[in-house]
C-alpha cells in the first residue's frame, strides 16, 4: 500500500486509520442545474457584446470592457470543470488516531490539520453508491449551493469530497473522536 500526500505528514505517534483520494475525472454536481444556464447565459450575453462592439465600430474601449467578460464566461462554461479536476487530482485525505488531515498542490499547496478532540460539526451526506463528502464544520446555504466551486469570496469548510465508502470513512472518524473523549 502507497502512503498518500496526506498521510506522509503524521507525527510520530500518530496512528494512520484512513487515506484516501476525491473521486477523479470531470464531475457534475447538483449545483451545476443552475450554474450551467446561468454560465451559457453568461458566456452568450458576453460573446453578444464583444461581437457587437467589434463589427459595430465601437470605441476601443467598448472593445476590450467585454474581453474579460468573455473569458469569465468561457472559465463559467467549461474551464471550472478542468480546474475542479486539477484541483481534486492534487488533492489528498488522511485521518489519524488524533486529527484529520487534507492536502491540496494546485498553484499554492497547502495542507489542513484539523484536530479530533476539537472537531464538533461533521456532516455526512452519501449517495447510495456510497461515495460522499465528510464536512468539517457548518455550512451555511450558500457554501452548499456553490460546493466544489473555486470562486473569490465563498471560503468553502474543510471537507474529504466525493470519497469513496463515506458512510465507512464516517464512522471511522466518529470511533476515533470517541476514543479520545473517553
Amino acid at each position: 500500500m502507497t502512503i498518500n500526500a496526506a498521510a506522509q505528514n503524521i507525527a510520530p505517534g500518530e496512528k494512520l486509520l484512513w487515506d484516501g483520494s476525491p473521486r477523479q475525472g470531470i464531475v457534475l454536481r447538483s449545483n451545476d442545474i443552475l450554474m450551467i444556464p446561468f454560465s451559457f447565459l453568461w458566456c452568450g450575453f458576453a460573446i453578444f457584446w464583444e461581437t457587437s462592439a467589434i463589427t459595430g465600430g465601437a470605441p476601443i474601449f467598448f472593445m476590450l470592457w467585454g474581453i474579460p467578460f468573455v473569458l469569465i464566461g468561457l472559465y463559467m462554461v467549461i474551464g471550472r470543470f478542468f480546474v475542479d479536476a486539477w484541483l481534486r487530482r492534487t488533492t489528498r485525505y488522511a485521518v489519524t488516531n488524533v486529527r484529520v488531515i487534507i492536502t491540496s498542490g494546485g498553484m499554492m499547496p497547502s495542507l489542513k490539520s484539523l484536530n479530533l478532540r476539537t472537531l464538533s460539526d461533521v456532516t455526512l451526506t452519501a449517495k447510495p453508491n456510497g461515495r460522499g463528502t465528510i464536512t468539517f464544520g457548518s455550512a451555511n446555504f450558500l457554501t452548499s449551493m456553490y460546493s466544489g466551486v473555486n470562486w473569490p469570496g465563498i471560503k468553502q469548510p474543510p471537507s474529504f469530497e466525493l470519497i469513496d465508502g463515506a458512510s465507512g470513512v464516517y464512522e471511522i472518524i466518529r470511533k476515533a473522536q470517541a476514543r479520545i473523549a473517553a
